[in-house]
């Protein structure tokens, strides 16, 4: 496991004020990243993970936050309120097993969406792909999830059919 990259962390005033610290996720982010999932509605966590998901499983929050910080990475936009750390968007890439793609997912808070923030999460995510030697970012996106499609190819990415699955799009960008 890689130390914890705190070099990665930043504060970011977005285009509507509101300000929020992206870093990367801790193993003691548990409970905020299940209060996070949980707060999300019922088609945002679909959007995200492509079925139902009603309740974050221990697995999924374990999955979630022990990362490596390597081979897998997750940064979190964290919202200060009342004293607690808010997780209100997160970006995370998986690397794949020829070491120079990294598969992303990205989620944003139903009311922090159209905020920029799910920009400032990416930028920060295709930047720490590019310093880990990452050639290649990846993922599937819903073909019916309109927005995130027009959202990746404003940021440079391609998308490609999946042909054995024709409700899947596949997302690629050279880094």
């Amino acid at each position: 496991m890689a130390d914890y990259p705190a070099h990665l962390a930043r504060r970011v005033t977005l285009r509507d004020g509101r300000e929020v610290t992206i870093r990367p996720v801790r193993r003691d982010d548990d409970l905020a990243e299940r209060d996070f999932i949980q707060r999300l509605s019922g088609e945002t966590r679909y959007l995200r993970f492509q079925k139902w998901v009603h309740s974050p499983s221990d697995r999924l929050i374990h999955f979630l936050t022990e990362v490596d910080h390597d081979r897998h990475l997750a940064l979190l936009a964290v919202q200060e309120r009342d004293g607690e750390a808010e997780v209100v968007g997160e970006a995370r890439y998986v690397m794949e097993p020829d070491g120079e793609t990294g598969e992303l997912g990205v989620v944003v808070a139903d009311d922090w969406q159209k905020s920029g923030l799910a920009g400032v999460l990416m930028q920060a995510l295709l930047e720490a792909a590019r310093g880990r030697g990452l050639k290649r970012m990846e993922g599937f996106v819903l073909s019916s999830n309109r927005p995130m499609l027009r959202f990746v190819r404003a940021l440079g990415f391609r998308a490609e059919p999946v042909e054995e699955d024709r409700t899947l799009v596949r997302i690629l960008k050279e880094l």
